[in-house]
């Protein structure tokens, strides 16, 4: 009995030495950092920064407006190569962590098929139209729809078919793991208007006026190593402070690989501060759940981080956004 005790004492001092080793090696979960902007900062930017107005009290196109005849004829000027590189993932219809509502594709006929597909999300590759987010019943530039009226016919304002005639200017991709000198981002990293401006010194562009801004993550490049992960709660995006340096520039449009933020967000300002200003007050429609990760590798090849943006939304009258393969011509 007292040869088995010393037995199990020993065995009981090794585990703890293990365990204690353990802990001293391996590292600790990093805590989330949050953003410093405050619920008085956003308040405050809702009027100072608000776009309602700006293009007259019946503009439904926002930011858009930026995107002038002279821009357009300029930038038509960046195509050198002639390469295009797609923006859009393929439909995804695998239910997954950040897929909850698959796309669906059946065959009918041999000539005929049919799809489905509910786009907003974090897994298919879509675009945000002005009547996508509201706060308190308002959409941008103080449109307030009747509920019932939108769910029998659609938005009467800010709907995607405002954008029916395409998107048309100049692309510029913000390359984060590169500038960090890593192959991705991890969840919860924040991007700063400071790791913005050291990304454009570095790759000798700036974003001007008009210009459609694209933020890359490597996401689809982690999850190929990792798997989907629940990247609606963690994930690499923008910080709340950019949202001045978005009006200053006057980006006109904004895209991204999940929905813009940094998550979680749990400090003073919650949910997605920037994706919902953009639409709400700075009227930015958003491109969420793309794919750059050949746009990324093309603009590294050439050393060029600016080209040609089209896309062009299916014309959904009413429509709170469309489904979209946004292209980059070099």
């Amino acid at each position: 009995m007292v040869l088995l005790m010393k037995r199990l004492q020993l065995a009981l001092g090794v585990l703890l030495l293990v365990v204690s080793v353990a802990a001293t090696v391996m590292p600790r979960a990093a805590e989330a950092p949050q953003s410093k902007v405050t619920k008085a900062d956003i308040e405050k930017w809702k009027k100072e920064f608000s776009n309602w107005g700006r293009w007259g009290k019946d503009d439904q196109r926002g930011a858009l407006n930026l995107i002038t005849p002279e821009k357009k004829k300029a930038v038509a000027a960046l195509v050198k190569d002639g390469v295009s590189v797609s923006m859009s993932r393929d439909f995804d219809t695998t239910a997954s962590v950040e897929n909850f509502s698959p796309a669906k594709h059946k065959m009918l006929a041999l000539g005929v098929d049919e799809i489905g597909i509910i786009f907003h999300g974090y897994a298919h590759s879509h675009m945000d139209s002005l009547s996508h987010v509201q706060e308190n019943g308002v959409f941008y530039n103080g449109y307030k729809p009747d509920e019932k009226e939108v769910l029998a016919n659609g938005h009467a304002k800010n709907s995607i078919i405002n954008v029916k005639d395409g998107v048309f200017t100049r692309g510029i991709l913000i390359d984060v793991p590169r500038l960090k000198g890593v192959e991705y981002l991890e969840p919860n990293t924040r991007i700063t208007p400071a790791d913005i401006e050291a990304w454009e010194k570095r790759a000798g562009v700036k974003v001007e006026s008009g210009d459609a801004l694209f933020i890359y993550l490597g996401r689809w490049i982690r999850r190929e190593k990792v798997g989907p992960w629940s990247i609606q709660t963690e994930a690499p995006g923008l910080d709340a402070s950019v949202i001045p340096w978005l009006k200053t520039r006057n980006v006109s449009v904004l895209g991204g690989e999940a929905s813009q933020d940094a998550a979680p967000n749990t400090g003073e300002v919650t949910g997605m501060p920037v994706h919902d200003f953009c639409l709400v007050y700075l009227g930015v429609h958003i491109y969420d759940a793309l794919d750059m990760t050949a746009l990324a590798r093309e603009a590294a090849q050439r050393k060029r981080w600016e080209f040609l943006f089209i896309a062009n939304p299916l014309a959904i009258p009413g429509g709170t956004g469309s489904p979209v393969n946004p292209i980059a011509v070099f």
